[in-house]
């Protein structure tokens, strides 16, 4: 059974931090591309930061320079560094795994950022 669990979201005031992880079960992690996406009320789910089977790396513009992803292959977890964060960075964050036509999600985690 294919199961990815977010962990790490909160309430965090406007320029804190926050590090999401996920960890992956049932799969070749280490063959999965791997992103973070979010979904505000109303609003559709967009990819906010994806990382490759590689290593390689691609953000949302709005986001390049605060978030940074990465994995670690050997604990099948992959990260979501946010800093610098924004009232407009509210949203509920969402783990996915691709590979070919398998496509894989998270339950997802509540990220609000307010004073």
């Amino acid at each position: 059974q294919v199961q990815l669990v977010e962990s790490g979201g909160g309430l965090v005031q406007p320029g804190g931090s926050l590090r999401l992880s996920c960890a992956a079960s049932g799969i070749r992690f280490s063959m999965y591309a791997m992103g973070w996406y979010r979904q505000s009320p109303g609003k559709q789910r967009e990819l906010v930061a994806a990382i490759g089977s590689g290593g390689s790396t691609n953000y949302a513009e709005p986001v390049k320079g605060r978030f940074t992803i990465s994995r670690d292959n050997a604990k099948n977890t992959v990260y979501l560094q946010m800093n610098s964060l924004k009232p407009e960075d509210t949203a509920v964050y969402y783990c996915n795994g691709h590979l070919v036509t398998y496509n894989y999600w998270g339950q997802g985690t509540q990220v609000t950022v307010s004073s």
